[in-house]
């Protein structure tokens, strides 16, 4: 039964996922001020910088994984970032008390999220995408 799933499950997995992360990358575009600011606030170097490859692994990752074109590379990509994104913005050990819980939630939900990326980057997106046509 799984077997007949797999390509559909993984493409609703892959849309899952961009819906996560397009519209966050959209957001830092449309709020790019605010971004740096944010990025600024934690101590970061080079907060526009760093909004900018935000937005292009965010917003780039994103279309990979939509369209399944660079589908490993786009998960591993987003994955690192996410990771990376985590240790930095929801560093729930470093926070006060009444923001603990909010931030470990979000701590603990991003792993799972690299995690099923990571899962993604190992299988790649499946038959119904763009780099399964190009192995024909």
């Amino acid at each position: 039964m799984f077997k007949n799933l797999q390509n559909p499950l993984t493409l609703v997995g892959r849309l899952l996922f961009a819906l996560l992360f397009l519209p966050a990358g959209i957001s830092k575009i449309a709020g790019f001020a605010g971004t740096v600011g944010y990025i600024g606030s934690k101590d970061l170097p080079l907060p526009a910088l760093g909004a900018v490859i935000a937005i292009i692994v965010e917003v780039g990752g994103s279309l990979a994984l939509i369209s399944g074109f660079g589908t490993r590379v786009a998960a591993l990509a987003l994955a690192v970032f996410t990771l990376a994104a985590t240790f930095v913005f929801h560093n729930f050990w470093g926070v006060p008390a009444d923001q603990a819980m909010m931030q470990q939630l979000m701590f603990y939900k991003n792993i799972a999220v690299v995690g099923g990326l990571l899962v993604l980057a190992a299988h790649g997106a499946g038959a119904w995408s763009l780099d399964a046509r190009r192995q024909d």
